[in-house]
């Protein structure tokens, strides 16, 4: 978690979920029409079940892997205050380093849902490249987990007011981790440093989503986000004590009804800047053992079997991972509706 390229990894896989669950709209044998609302046939039941649609990202909200759609996942049935759980599992491969993921999300009515998601970081060759740097064994803890809470509302349904609007949500996400306040501690506060300031934080995120569901005969979901954040690689290195902007944006295309192609891309800031290397670390021979953060960005495909299940495959650019630069790696991600 501390990683860029778990970051990454994950997100791919969350784009490639997010169009997944868009295939899950179409594939339960209706015609997308905004974000949740179907056409449905006549023979269809009214309060029979939608398509998978979002996916997790690995933040534990509805969207693709790393960045969000505008949708409620699996949203309650009309006259219902709650509707049925959503979970997921998520594993990214990076190099030397991994990835697992356990999402849950739970929707109150058509227009709220509250997200979780626990996510170990394994940084595998970090501990090995600090005892070389140190020239000794420091023991250092070489994981941290993640947890992420988070609840999101629209505020904007999509083609409402008769005009062709995006749906709107707004969300907030309260994160801890831990781990990572052992592993500052260990290098002799060499994060804080740097800028570390929290094992917590709070990012504020804001997206727009609007399907096109006629562009060569298919449908195309296109999302953006705006979110505020001092996360350190979304939280994996920690926390920061300045709020700083980046932008985030996926698309979803139907290539068949259960066959999905995605991608998306992330905006990183550094909220780490001091020290003499602006927020690198690095020993005394020039190894970096904390690299400034890198945008993200994936691709990956969606394969919805039926309308609960959502299988999805990605490849995504990483960055830097702590003491290594990745560049890519894959992600899998199974979603289940109940």
């Amino acid at each position: 978690m501390i990683s860029a390229g778990f970051s990454l990894a994950l997100i791919s896989l969350i784009a490639l979920m997010a169009a997944a669950s868009v295939v899950g709209t179409a594939y339960a044998g209706s015609e997308l029409s905004d974000s949740k609302t179907v056409v449905t046939k006549p023979e269809a039941a009214p309060d029979a079940k939608g398509a998978p649609l979002p996916l997790h990202t690995i933040e534990g909200s509805g969207g693709v892997l790393l960045t969000e759609i505008a949708y409620i996942v699996n949203p309650a049935p009309k006259g219902k205050l709650f509707g049925d759980p959503s979970t997921s599992l998520t594993y990214v491969g990076a190099g030397e380093k991994n990835v697992d993921t356990f999402a849950l999300t739970e929707a109150l009515g058509k227009r709220v849902e509250v997200g979780f998601a626990a996510s170990r970081f394994d940084a595998g060759s970090f501990r090995a490249s600090v005892d070389q740097a140190n020239s000794t064994v420091l023991n250092l803890r070489n994981d941290v987990y993640l947890y992420t809470l988070g609840v999101r509302g629209v505020v904007v349904e999509e083609n409402s007011y008769d005009l062709p609007l995006p749906a709107i949500t707004l969300g907030v996400q309260g994160k801890y981790n831990d781990g990572i306040a052992t592993i500052n501690h260990q290098l002799g506060n060499a994060l804080s440093g740097v800028g570390y300031h929290s094992d917590k934080g709070i990012d504020f995120v804001a997206t727009a989503s609007k399907a096109f569901p006629k562009v060569f005969d298919r449908t195309l979901i296109l999302s953006s986000s705006l979110r505020l954040s001092e996360a350190s690689q979304i939280g994996y290195t920690g926390f920061g004590n300045a709020y700083r902007p980046t932008f985030e944006g996926n698309f979803a295309y139907s290539l068949t009804p259960w066959l999905w192609l995605a991608s998306e891309y992330r905006q990183k800031a550094n909220p780490y800047r001091g020290g003499t290397n602006g927020g690198e670390i690095k020993t005394a021979k020039g190894q970096t053992l904390l690299g400034k953060e890198r945008d993200w960005a994936d691709v990956g495909l969606a394969f919805v079997p039926n309308n609960r299940l959502t299988i999805t495959v990605g490849y995504g650019y990483f960055g830097n991972l702590l003491d290594t630069n990745e560049k890519a790696g894959y992600a899998v991600q199974t979603k289940y509706e109940f």
